[in-house]
C-alpha cells in the first residue's frame, strides 16, 4: 500500500532559477498510471508550482492563460465561465469536457457550467489535462477530454493575500500534514472585487464576492487500508451587466448600456461531502470505493429564480497492477436531481468500464470499454426515456529511444443530453416550453502524436481528426412558431494541431509556447450545411517568457492570442458583426527570499478591449481594461 501512495503524492519536477531541469512529468489522475512521455494520449500537466508561478485570481484565469483551453464569463458572469477545447465551440464546448476535483465529477445535469471559481488555485497540487480521451473513466460528455484537478496533501502551511485595482483583495491558506498513518489538509479563500463595469445609470459597480473552503484526510488503520474522508463549500454572489451594442461597446466597454435588459444578481452555494477507501489484497491487487454527495442552490436574484441540486455519485474499481499488464474494472453511478419552481427533473447515470494497459517494453497498449445507461425523468411532463450508450479507447505508444516518442489512439464517446435540452424557449412569451427528446452526440476520434522532452526542452505536438453524429446545439433563431429550440447537427467534423514547446534556453530565460490550430465544419445540417461552426477561433496562442536575473527574481511575459471568430449564434456565418480576436498581454514580477514570496502582475498590460459577441449588437465585454494585484506568500 505505502509504495501506492507515494505514486500517487509523488511530485513532479520543480523549476528553480538555477541548474534547471526538465524530465516527464507523471500522470496521477487517470485509472492507471503512466507519464506523460509513455503516454497513448495527448496530454497537459501542470502542477503547484506552475500554477503559483503564474499568480491567477481563479482556474479560469489559469486554464486561459497558460493551457489550450479556451475560457470565457458565461453571458458576463466572471465566477461562471465557458471553456472550450478542441473546437466544440464557446457556446456548448464545456459540455464536451469532464472536470473531477480529487476524482469527483463537477459537471451539471443541465447547463449551467460547472463551477471552477469554487476551487482556489492555491489549493491545487496537479491539473492535468487529458484531450480527446478519458470516456472509458470520465464518461457521458467526454468529448473534447478531460480536466482531472488533484489538491495538495502534501506537509506545508501556506498563507497568501494579495490586493489590487478596483478593490480587489483575497486571502488564502493551505495547512497540511502528511505522516505515515495519518495525512490532513486544510484550505480555504476569501475573495472579493468591487467591480469595474457601470451595471446601472447610478454608478453601482459589478461586484462579486467568493468564500471557498475544504478539509481533506486519509488514515491507514492498517497497513492494507486507506481510508479517506473530504468535505467542502463554496459561497459565491456576483452581479454582472448586460450586453453592449458595438457602438456602445466602442465608445466605453464599462457602460451599462441602455439595449440590454439590465444587470444580473446570482447567488450560487455548493457543498459537498465524499468518502471512500482503498485496501489492498496484495502488492498487485486493489479495491478502490469513493461515494459523494453535493448540494447546491442557484438562487437568481434578479428573477426570484431558485434552482435546488441534489448529486449523488459513487465509484468502485478492481485494480490490478503490475510491470506488464494494467487492468482497471469497476461501477460508476450518478444520480442527479433539481428543483425549480416545484418542477423535478432528474438524470442518472449507471456505467461499468475496464481500462487496461499492456506494457511491452518499448511499446505501450492501451485498450479500455465504457457502456453506460442514462435515465431522464421529467415528473410535471409525464416523460420518462432511457439511452444506451458505448465508449471505447484503443491507445499506442512506442519509445524511439529515452527522450522520444510517437503515440496514435482512437476514442468513440458520447455526450447524453442535459435537462434542459429537452425545452426550448419562446421569445414571444419570454417562457420555455417542453420540445421532447433530443438525440445524444457521438463522436469518433482520431489522434496522431509525437513527444520530445530532454534536460532543457519538452516538446510535444498532435494532430486529429473527430468525426461527429448528432452534435448537441441551441438554434436561437429557429424559424418555428416557437423560435428558439435545442437540436442536433445530423453530422459535423473538426481538425486540429496542437503544439506545446517549453525550452530552457539558458539559466536566465526560459519560454512556454501553447499553440492550437482547429478546424469545426458542420458538414450535414440543412441551410447551415458546410458552414463553420460559430465561436471557434482557428488559432489560440499563449506564450510566456521568464527571466530569472538571480536566484530570488522571475520575471515573466505572457501574450495571449485568439484569432477571430463567427459569432456564438451565428450558425449561418452571415452576421455583420463577428466575434473579435482576443489579445491581452500580462507581466508579473516574483521575489522569493526563504520562506517569503512578494509577488505584483498585472493583466492586460496595454489596456485592450475583448468581448463576448453573442450576435449583432449583443456583446458581453470581458478583460477590457488594465488591472494589477500585489501581494506575497508566506510558507511556513
Amino acid at each position: 500500500m505505502k509504495k501506492k501512495i507515494l505514486l500517487s503524492l509523488l511530485a513532479s519536477t520543480i523549476l528553480v532559477a538555477q541548474n534547471i531541469e526538465l524530465s516527464p512529468l507523471k500522470i496521477t489522475s487517470t485509472a492507471i498510471k503512466t507519464d506523460e512521455l509513455r503516454s497513448a494520449d495527448a496530454v497537459e500537466i501542470y502542477t503547484a508550482e506552475d500554477i503559483e508561478k503564474a499568480h491567477v485570481q481563479n482556474v479560469y484565469e489559469f486554464l486561459n492563460q497558460q493551457t489550450s483551453v479556451v475560457t470565457m464569463p458565461s453571458y458576463g458572469n466572471p465566477l461562471s465561465q465557458r471553456l472550450d477545447m478542441r473546437g466544440y465551440g464557446i457556446g456548448d464546448g464545456y459540455q464536451n469536457i469532464v472536470i473531477t476535483i480529487n476524482g469527483r465529477k463537477i459537471n451539471n445535469i443541465d447547463m449551467v457550467p460547472p463551477l471552477l471559481s469554487a476551487i482556489s488555485p492555491a489549493s491545487i497540487e496537479r491539473l492535468e489535462i487529458i484531450k480527446s480521451s478519458g470516456i472509458v473513466v470520465g464518461g457521458d460528455g467526454a468529448n473534447a477530454g478531460v480536466i482531472n484537478i488533484v489538491t495538495k496533501k502534501k506537509s506545508t502551511k501556506e498563507v497568501t493575500v494579495y490586493m489590487g485595482t478596483h478593490g480587489t483583495a483575497s486571502g488564502s491558506f493551505y495547512l497540511g500534514h502528511s505522516g505515515e498513518k495519518l495525512s490532513v489538509s486544510a484550505s480555504g479563500e476569501a475573495q472579493k472585487s468591487d467591480g469595474i463595469r457601470n451595471i446601472n445609470s447610478s454608478g453601482d459597480k459589478d461586484e462579486n464576492s467568493l468564500t471557498t473552503g475544504a478539509l481533506n484526510l486519509s488514515y491507514a488503520p492498517v497497513e492494507e487500508l486507506e481510508l479517506r474522508a473530504g468535505v467542502s463549500f463554496a459561497r459565491t454572489d456576483v452581479i454582472y451587466g448586460g450586453y453592449l451594442s458595438l457602438e456602445e461597446y466602442n465608445n466605453d466597454p464599462k457602460q451599462a448600456g441602455t439595449t440590454n435588459w439590465g444587470a444580473n444578481e446570482q447567488e450560487f452555494d455548493t457543498d459537498a461531502v465524499s468518502g471512500g477507501f482503498s485496501y489492498y489484497l496484495n502488492d498487485k491487487l486493489s479495491l478502490n470505493v469513493d461515494i459523494n454527495h453535493e448540494e447546491k442552490q442557484s438562487n437568481y436574484i434578479t428573477y426570484s429564480s431558485v434552482s435546488d441540486y441534489d448529486y449523488n455519485s459513487g465509484k468502485a474499481t478492481l485494480d490490478y497492477i503490475s510491470d506488464e499488464i494494467s487492468i482497471s474494472a469497476g461501477y460508476d453511478r450518478f444520480d442527479g436531481d433539481r428543483v425549480q419552481s416545484n418542477n423535478k427533473f432528474k438524470k442518472q447515470n449507471n456505467a461499468w468500464f475496464v481500462m487496461s494497459e499492456f506494457n511491452f517494453n518499448k511499446a505501450i497498449v492501451k485498450a479500455g470499454y465504457r457502456y453506460e445507461i442514462v435515465k431522464y425523468d421529467f415528473a410535471n411532463e409525464g416523460l420518462r426515456t432511457t439511452k444506451k450508450l458505448h465508449g471505447g479507447e484503443l491507445g499506442y505508444n512506442y519509445m524511439l529511444n529515452k527522450e522520444q516518442s510517437v503515440f496514435a489512439n482512437y476514442t468513440h464517446s458520447y455526450q447524453a443530453p442535459d435537462i434542459d435540452r429537452f425545452f426550448g424557449f419562446d421569445l414571444s412569451t419570454y417562457e420555455t416550453y417542453f420540445s421532447g427528446a433530443i438525440n445524444p452526440m457521438e463522436a469518433n476520434t482520431y489522434t496522431i502524436g509525437y513527444n520530445y522532452i530532454k534536460k532543457n526542452n519538452k516538446f510535444k505536438t498532435s494532430i486529429y481528426y473527430i468525426d461527429l453524429k448528432n452534435e448537441i446545439y441551441y438554434l436561437s433563431d429557429y424559424s418555428g412558431a416557437r423560435t428558439a429550440i435545442n437540436t442536433n447537427i445530423d453530422k459535423s467534423y473538426k481538425y486540429g494541431l496542437d503544439i506545446y514547446d517549453k525550452w530552457l534556453v539558458t539559466d536566465e530565460f526560459n519560454i512556454a509556447l501553447n499553440y492550437n490550430y482547429v478546424r469545426a465544419i458542420i458538414d450535414e445540417e440543412g441551410d447551415y450545411s458546410g458552414n463553420d461552426l460559430p465561436g471557434v477561433s482557428d488559432h489560440n496562442i499563449k506564450a510566456t517568457l521568464s527571466y530569472f536575473p538571480n536566484k530570488n527574481t522571475t520575471l515573466a511575459i505572457t501574450q495571449v492570442y485568439r484569432s477571430e471568430a463567427y459569432a456564438a449564434n451565428d450558425f449561418e456565418n452571415n452576421f455583420a458583426q463577428n466575434q473579435e480576436a482576443y489579445k491581452s498581454t500580462d507581466i508579473s514580477l516574483t521575489y522569493t527570499k526563504d520562506s517569503l514570496e512578494l509577488f505584483a502582475k498585472i493583466n492586460n498590460l496595454f489596456n485592450q478591449k475583448n468581448g463576448l459577441w453573442i450576435e449583432d449588437d449583443a456583446i458581453y465585454p470581458l478583460n477590457f481594461t488594465t488591472t494589477a494585484i500585489a501581494g506575497f506568500k508566506l510558507k511556513i
